[in-house]
């Protein structure tokens, strides 16, 4: 029998407090927002132009240069001095003897003359990035990727509906 009293006891207790219970839990209701699930597939579009965005890079480096020693003075021809014919003819004469003439040596380039130490810039160009052009579902589109797509760029679909402002749901 007291067992049935606190059964009794603990009912009456229970349906007071769900009145109650209800108010708090119906607030809660109404900030549980209900979030779109992303849907995504994979499709291409066909890339109609590839442009290279280069990076400028300068160097630079130092070097030696030097200016061209002026000629030797050509002395004029005189009549003392042997034609075109007697310096064959010597020519001649000296492939089948066996006298060698005494050849001038000839005179070393000067080494430092007119030289000097000078900057020189230089500029290298490499690609960091494309911007690419292409077409999907016959809207273009333009971005700027790390690697050349070639024809076909691979693409990542996401599909969500728009919802100005997400309602609450209501209350069971």
């Amino acid at each position: 029998m007291r067992r049935l009293l606190e059964l009794s006891l603990l009912g009456i207790a229970c349906c007071a407090a769900r009145p109650a219970l209800a108010q708090e839990g119906s607030r809660a209701v109404e900030d549980i927002r209900v979030v779109p699930v992303e849907n995504v597939t994979i499709d291409y579009a066909q890339v109609l132009r590839v442009e290279p965005v280069y990076q400028t890079l300068r160097a630079t480096r130092t070097e030696e240069r030097c200016d061209p020693l002026p000629a030797p003075a050509v002395p004029a021809k005189s009549k003392d001095q042997p034609g075109v014919f007697s310096r064959m003819v010597d020519s001649v004469k000296g492939l089948f003897s066996h006298d060698e003439p005494a050849a001038a040596p000839a005179p070393a380039p000067a080494k430092g003359a007119n030289c000097r130490i000078v900057q020189v810039g230089r500029e290298f160009q490499r690609p960091i990035a494309y911007d690419v052009d292409y077409v999907y579902k016959g809207t273009k589109y333009r971005s700027r990727l790390a690697e050349d797509p070639g024809n076909r760029l691979r693409l990542r679909v996401s599909v969500t509906p728009w919802e100005t402002e997400a309602q609450p749901l209501a209350t069971p």
